[in-house]
């Protein structure tokens, strides 16, 4: 014998099936920089593995770096050592700073962009929804 459910029944059940709150995970997590000091000069010591994260150049991001600490520093290998005593948390501020300026697409939000310099000028492009924006 064949039961017949009517439309209202099947979608009280589908709505118990659902969690009452879906977890949100974010696909794009600013990676935190790992400092170590020595003496006068302060390392970040996994500086590659943020450029890689962030899909930048390590030159592009360095400069950046060094213009906001306003100081010397060079790479060596994979770490970054700056001339000057840097807090993590100040170091994570600026990393912060140039995400928002130089990754995340002012027009829909998302991380999926990249450079491009035509003439003298850079543009950041948005592959999620294609906007240009100079930087």
């Amino acid at each position: 014998m064949v039961m017949l459910v009517s439309y209202e029944e099947l979608l009280k059940r589908g709505l118990k099936a659902v969690p009452k709150k879906a977890e949100r995970t974010e696909r794009f997590v600013i990676p935190k920089a790992v400092v170590q000091k020595a003496g006068a000069k302060t390392i970040i010591v996994n500086f590659s593995e943020i450029a890689a994260a962030l899909r930048r150049k390590e030159a592009h991001l360095l400069k950046f770096i060094l213009k906001e600490l306003a100081t010397k520093g060079e790479i060596e290998g994979k770490r970054l050592t700056v001339l000057g005593n840097f807090s993590a948390e100040h170091i994570n501020k600026k990393i912060a700073i140039y995400v928002k300026q130089y990754v995340t697409c002012p027009e829909c939000g998302k991380p999926d962009t990249k450079l491009e310099k035509k003439d003298n000028y850079y543009f950041m492009v948005c592959e999620a929804c294609g906007a240009r924006h100079p930087v």
